[in-house]
C-alpha cells in the first residue's frame, strides 16, 4: 500500500486542493496550494508540455488573482417561494379552488471543513503499527480511487516508440487498469493486437511500480515470438524455457523477474511443483482456450499459480460450449459462480450447453471480465491481397545438387538441428547450402556436391526473380530470404544487372537499419532483406513481397506479409512465392496455399489453426518428422498429403469455434 500511495502525482493533488479552497473562498490558502503545485510540477515532470493541464493552471491562476467566481459561494438570503400543489383538472364546469401549501422554513447549518494535503509520512507510518480494519479499508479505498483517477493518462505510451498504438488498444488498456483490476479476458478478433495490449499493460504496471515479476505462459511455438515482441517493442528482456541455460538450475530459473515459458514445459512433473511455490505479480496466458477443460493439467497449473493479476488471451474463448467460459472465468475470479451446477442453472438454457437462458444476464457478466474488439466495430477494412506461387523446374545441375545432398543426409544421420538447417538451405539456394557443407569435416564426401554447386551459372529462382523485378522496375518491392549467403548471391546478381537496391540484415546497427528503410521509402525501389526485416517494422509504403525462400514456420511467413498488409496500407498487396519443384519447401507451400488458402486468411489466423493440429510441437518439428519417417520421394509426398488433411480439419475446427463465438458474443464487448 505504501508503494501504491507513492503512485499519485502529488502536484495534481495540490492543484485540486487549491481549487477547493478557492471555491470555499479561502483565497490565501488557494494561492499557497497553487504555487506549491507549480513548484512540484517543475520537479516531477519538468518542462513537459500538456495543453490541458496548462489551461487548467492558467484558469485557476486567473481566478486566484482576480477573485473571479467567489461571489457564487457567498450565501444570500432568499425568501422561500411558496410551493405549488398541482391538482388534476377534471372535465367539469365546477371551478377547482387552488390550495396554497404552507411555507416551510428549511434550517441551514454551517459545517467547518478543513482541507489538508495528503500526508504521505503519516500514511507510511500507519503500517508500522496495527490498524483497525475500518481504517485499513478506508486507506485501500483511497488508494484505489487515486490510482483509478491516474489511469486516464497512460505512462507507457511515451516509453514504447516502436509500437503502432491504435485507439481501441489504448482504451482496452485503460479499461483493464480502471475497471477490471488486472484480471481480464482479452478476446479481440485475430489480427487486432492482443499481444500489443498485453505488452502495454505489462509496461504500464511496471512503470507504476505495481508489479515486480511477470510470467508469460504460451504454446511452445510462440515462446520465441513473445520474447522478440517484448524485447523489440517494449524493451523488456525475458528469459525463456528455450534458453540453453534453462535446464542448468530450474529452481533459480523460475525465480527470475521476467519469464516466458512453454505451457508443456511449465506443467511437467519436474517444473509444476516449483512454479506453484513461487508468487507472480502478473501471469499472462496466450491461447487461453487451451484451458477450456478444468480436468487438464494446464488448467490446474494456472489455477494453482499464486498471482495478483492475470490476463487470458484468446480470439476464441468458446470452442464447444459455455462451460468452457465458466472454466476460464473461474481462473480470473475463483468462486464467481461457486459451482458448475450453479452456473448452468443461472446462465444456460435447460438441455443445452451452447444456448444462454438469459442473454442479457450473460452479457452483464461478460462485460465485467472480458474485452473483445472486432474488425467491424473498429471499421478495419484492409485492401485485398493476391498471392502467386511460382513452382519452378530446377536446372540439371540444381537437381543433381539437391538429390545428392538428400541422399547424403539420409546416409549420415546428423542431429535434427543440422538436418533441418541443411534441408532449409537446400531449398533456399545452393550457395547457402555450400557454406555449411564446407564446414563439415568429411571434405571428401561433400566435394562432389560442392563441385556441382560451383558449376552453376544460374539458378531457376534468380531467373524468376529478375523477371518479376524488371516487369515494373520503379514499383517498390521487398525480397525476403532466410540466409545471408543467399542474400549475398541475390545482391551480387542485382549489382551485375545494374538494378538499384538496398540491403537490410540483422547484423546491421540500428542506425544503418533506419537509413536502409528510409532510403527504400524515399529513393531506391528494391530492398533485399533477411528475416529481421519482417520484425517490428511496418513498410506500408511498399505493396509487393517476393519470398525468395520460405520459412518452415507459417507464422514467420505471415509475419513477413503483416509488415505490408496492415492498417495504413492503401493499395492491394501482391505476394510472389518462389519454390523449386519436389523440394520440402515446395510441399509446404503447396499445403499452405492450396489446402487451407493461407494467403487469403486474416493475418494471425494461422496461429489458432496450428493450435488445432493437436500437436504439442512446433510446425518445423512436424516437417522434420515427416522427412525422417520417409525413405524416398513418394513417402515424403505422402507424409505432406496427410499433413494437408490434418490442416484442413484443424481449419474447420477453428472456423466452427469462431462461428460459435460470434453467435454468443456478437459485438457487445467492444471498446
Amino acid at each position: 500500500m505504501i508503494k501504491l500511495a507513492h503512485l499519485t502525482n502529488w502536484w495534481t493533488e495540490y492543484l485540486l486542493l487549491s481549487e477547493v479552497e478557492l471555491d470555499l473562498g479561502n483565497i490565501d490558502k488557494a494561492k499557497e496550494y497553487f504555487y506549491k503545485a507549480k513548484e512540484l510540477k517543475e520537479i516531477q515532470v519538468g518542462k513537459t508540455r500538456n495543453r490541458k493541464l496548462e489551461m487548467m493552471m492558467s484558469t485557476l491562476e486567473h481566478r486566484i488573482s482576480t477573485g473571479w467566481g467567489l461571489q457564487r459561494y457567498i450565501p444570500q438570503e432568499k425568501k422561500p417561494k411558496p410551493a405549488k400543489i398541482k391538482v388534476s383538472k377534471k372535465k367539469t364546469k365546477k371551478k377547482v379552488k387552488q390550495i396554497k401549501a404552507p411555507v416551510i422554513s428549511i434550517p441551514q447549518y454551517t459545517v467547518s471543513v478543513e482541507v489538508k494535503p495528503f500526508d504521505c509520512a503519516s500514511f507510511s507510518s500507519s503500517f508500522q503499527n496495527e490498524l483497525p480494519l475500518k481504517e485499513t479499508l478506508l486507506l485501500i479505498d483511497y488508494t484505489h480511487l487515486t490510482l483509478q483517477k491516474g489511469f486516464d493518462e497512460l505512462l507507457c505510451l511515451k516509453e514504447i516508440p516502436n509500437v503502432n498504438k491504435y485507439y481501441y488498444q489504448i482504451e482496452a488498456v485503460r479499461k483493464v487498469l480502471k475497471h477490471f483490476r488486472g484480471r481480464v479476458l482479452l478476446c479481440d478478433e485475430v489480427g487486432l493486437g492482443k499481444t500489443i495490449e498485453a505488452g502495454m499493460l505489462i509496461k504500464e504496471y511496471l512503470i507504476r511500480g505495481m508489479i515486480k515479476n511477470v510470467l508469460i505462459i504460451t504454446p511452445a511455438s510462440l515462446v520465441s515470438q513473445w520474447k522478440e515482441e517484448m524485447e523489440v517493442k517494449f524493451g523488456l528482456i525475458f528469459s525463456t524455457t528455450d534458453d540453453p541455460d534453462f535446464t542448468d538450475d530450474p529452481v533459480e530459473f523460475w525465480k527470475q523477474r521476467f519469464i516466458i515459458a512453454s505451457i508443456n514445459t511449465a506443467k511437467s512433473s519436474k517444473n509444476m511443483p516449483i512454479i506453484i511455490e513461487e508468487f507472480y505479480d502478473l501471469v499472462v496466458v496466450d491461447e487461453a482456450h487451451h484451458l477450456k477443460n478444468r480436468g487438464t493439467l494446464s488448467w490446474k497449473l494456472i489455477n494453482q499459480i499464486k498471482k495478483r493479476f492475470i490476463f487470458l488471451l484468446t480470439a476464441t474463448p468458446i470452442q464447444n460450449n459455455l462451460i468452457e467460459l465458466f472454466n476460464l472465468i473461474t481462473l480470473l475470479k475463483p468462486g464467481q459462480f461457486k459451482t458448475e451446477h450453479q452456473f448452468k442453472k443461472e446462465y444456460l438454457k435447460k438441455g443445452s450447453l451452447k444456448v444462454s437462458a438469459d442473454k442479457e444476464k450473460l452479457r452483464r457478466l461478460l462485460r465485467e471480465v472480458m474485452i473483445r474488439n472486432t474488425r467491424s466495430a473498429i471499421d478495419l477494412k484492409l485492401p485485398k491481397r493476391f498471392a502467386t506461387t511460382m513452382r519452378l523446374e530446377p536446372t540439371g545441375l540444381e537437381k543433381t545438387a539437391y538429390t545428392e545432398i538428400e541422399q547424403y543426409l539420409r546416409r549420415n544421420r546428423f542431429n535434427k538441428h543440422m538436418l533441418s538447417l541443411l534441408l532449409r538451405e537446400a531449398g533456399s539456394s545452393p550457395y547457402a547450402l555450400r557454406e555449411t557443407l564446407l564446414k563439415i569435416e568429411e571434405k571428401d564426401v561433400v566435394e562432389d556436391i560442392v563441385r556441382a554447386i560451383d558449376g552453376l551459372t544460374e539458378i531457376s529462382k534468380m531467373k524468376a526473380l529478375l523477371e518479376i523485378l524488371l516487369k515494373n522496375p520503379n514499383e517498390k518491392k521487398i525480397v525476403f530470404t532466410q540466409f545471408i549467403k543467399t542474400l549475398d548471391y541475390i545482391t551480387d546478381v542485382l549489382t551485375r544487372h545494374e538494378i538499384p537496391h538496398l540491403v537490410f540484415r540483422g547484423s546491421m546497427s540500428l542506425y544503418e537499419k533506419e537509413v536502409a528503410i528510409r532510403g527504400f521509402r524515399d529513393e531506391v525501389p528494391i530492398l533485399v532483406s533477411t528475416e529481421s526485416g519482417g520484425e517490428g517494422r511496418n513498410i506500408q509504403f511498399c505493396n509487393t513481397i517476393i519470398n525468395f525462400d520460405l520459412p518452415w514456420n507459417p507464422m514467420k511467413i505471415e509475419q513477413r506479409i503483416g509488415r505490408l498488409h496492415r492498417i495504413g496500407q492503401t493499395r492491394d498487396v501482391f505476394i510472389f512465392n518462389l519454390s523449386i519443384k519436389e523440394t520440402i519447401e515446395d510441399y509446404i507451400i503447396e499445403i499452405l496455399d492450396s489446402k487451407i488458402n493461407m494467403f487469403e486468411m486474416v493475418i494471425g489466423e494461422i496461429e489458432p489453426i496450428l493450435g488445432y493440429l493437436g500437436e504439442d510441437k512446433e510446425f518445423e518439428d512436424i516437417i522434420m518428422e515427416i522427412w525422417l519417417n520417409s525413405s524416398n520421394q513418394e513417402g515424403l509426398k505422402g507424409g505432406f498429403e496427410q499433413l494437408g488433411v490434418d490442416l484442413i480439419k484443424a481449419k474447420n475446427e477453428y472456423l466452427k469455434a469462431k462461428t460459435l463465438d460470434d453467435e454468443i458474443f456478437g459485438q457487445d464487448y467492444e471498446m
